[in-house]
């Protein structure tokens, strides 16, 4: 993705149009496998993202930091 990083929560509400479209009936299987790879790349984006974020708790964590809100 060429455009600006993605929020976490764009890539959920992506993903689920995204099941919402292989739910359909009337979805060809070309359709299908091109859904599902966008929606494969929208995973791995929103799991970097979560890692990303833990680390940085981590990190707060050992550096005696509170980590609560």
């Amino acid at each position: 993705m060429a455009e600006k990083e993605m929020k976490l929560e764009e890539s959920f509400e992506k993903l689920n149009h995204i099941l919402e479209e292989l739910e359909r009936p009337d979805v060809t299987l070309e359709d299908s496998f091109t859904l599902y790879q966008e929606g494969m790349k929208l995973l791995k984006l929103c799991n970097d993202s979560i890692d990303k974020v833990e680390k940085e708790l981590i990190l707060l964590s050992d550096n005696g930091e509170s980590n609560e809100l």
